[in-house]
């Protein structure tokens, strides 16, 4: 990790949640600050994957973090094909921010999805559309 990404101070928060000493407010805003690595496909485009109706975008702290996700794919009997290798690294706030703006459906965002603390952070899908305590929104796009 780098110094200035972010990605500790994530950790650092991920970590006193898991304790039991986690706040939202610090949570969301380590999350917004930190540079993860997000998978792409070969054409660049961030994958998604579905579950429970929600579109969910993973991201990950480190090329070990991802290289785990990578073998906990393959074990799968199911995988048809392997998991992607390419990542783009962007802030969190920036793929909340997008989601917002240009996503087709409510999309969530999963830190470390297949490590010791995952962390999720769910779409807003009330009607009000207000943001959720302790979660970045990324909820249904802006039409204009």
């Amino acid at each position: 990790m780098a110094e200035g990404d972010g990605r500790a101070a994530l950790l650092a928060e991920i970590e006193a949640f898991y304790a039991g000493f986690g706040q939202a407010e610090s949570l969301t805003a380590a999350f917004r600050d930190a540079a993860l690595l997000v998978p792409v496909s070969d054409d660049r485009r961030i994958l998604l994957s579905r579950y429970g109706g929600v579109a969910w975008v993973y991201g990950f702290t480190s090329e070990a973090e991802y290289a785990r996700y990578i073998a906990a794919r393959r074990a799968q009997p199911d995988a048809s094909e392997d998991p992607p290798y390419r990542f783009h690294t962007l802030f969190g706030r920036r793929l909340v921010d997008w989601f917002a703006a240009h996503g087709d459906e409510p999309t969530g965002i999963v830190v470390n999805i297949a490590g010791a603390q995952p962390m999720a952070f769910p779409p807003d899908l009330s009607e009000s559309s207000r943001p959720m305590a302790g979660a970045p929104v990324v909820g249904p796009p802006a039409r204009g």
